[in-house]
């Protein structure tokens, strides 16, 4: 859920753009301010994920909010003034809508918002793992990052410029960075390379058999199938093994 405020000296601005956020169910509105005196306490207050703010405002505007307020929220500026964008481009502003505000604008400030929430969380996440819990491997996969206990990963296959990943207790997944440079990130042993696109973890072999003389297939925990390899892939795997 992202938590907005509305800032705005004028009511029917700020009635204005609560309608809109209104259509949006993943939007909670948790505090309005007509004044940067007030918005400043409002913030504080309720800390909220983002603010809806006008700029000009008796006197005083949106840029001295920001810097009245202590680690400020994402900030979407809302004006009927163009003369700011470069100002708000130098404070990183998420977003600056013209008045009078369209719903397909606002639609994608809103997009810009939750997609730079969820990049947060996902660092949080990233972060928590790194300093609390057991080694872990961040993966890209389409519109997210999965964040998997390197134990835990089973198999790793490339596919192009894409690569495979099979883990305990997950579908398998493709992830957009090269197994090349996964591999870099991954603890040999138990990890090993065979050949130029299979990357396995050898504490999760659960067997290996031979289905022709130059066909060996290997089976491992965390991944429901097996692989084949060569002879000679076999041979390093078993001279790996101390076999």
């Amino acid at each position: 859920m992202l938590r907005v405020v509305i800032v705005d000296d004028e009511p029917l601005a700020r009635q204005g753009i609560r309608q809109l956020l209104a259509q949006h169910d993943s939007v909670q509105l948790v505090g309005e301010a007509g004044s940067v005196a007030v918005a400043a306490e409002v913030i504080q207050r309720e800390k909220p994920d983002a603010v809806f703010l006008d700029i000009e405002m008796h006197g005083l505007t949106g840029f001295d909010l920001i810097k009245a307020v202590a680690d400020p929220p994402e900030v979407v500026f809302v004006t009927a003034h163009s003369r700011y964008a470069v100002d708000a481009y130098d404070i990183a502003a998420s977003d600056y809508l013209l008045k009078p505000v369209k719903a397909k604008r606002l639609a994608e400030a809103i997009g810009k918002l939750e997609k730079s929430q969820q990049a947060k969380a996902n660092e949080a996440l990233a972060n928590a793992a790194r300093e609390t819990g057991p080694p872990v491997l961040r993966l890209k996969a389409r519109d997210r990052i999965v964040i998997l206990r390197i134990d835990s990963i089973a198999a790793l296959r490339a596919e192009g410029d894409y690569t495979h990943v099979w883990a305990e207790n997950r579908a398998p997944f493709l992830t957009g960075q090269p197994l090349g440079k996964l591999e870099a990130e991954l603890p040999q042993p138990p990890f090993l390379r065979l050949g130029r696109s299979l990357i396995i973890n050898t504490a999760r072999l659960r067997d290996i058999s031979s289905i022709r003389r130059d066909v060996t297939q290997i089976r491992l925990d965390g991944c429901a199938e097996g692989f084949v390899i060569g002879r000679a892939l076999a041979v390093r795997l078993k001279r790996a093994l101390g076999e």
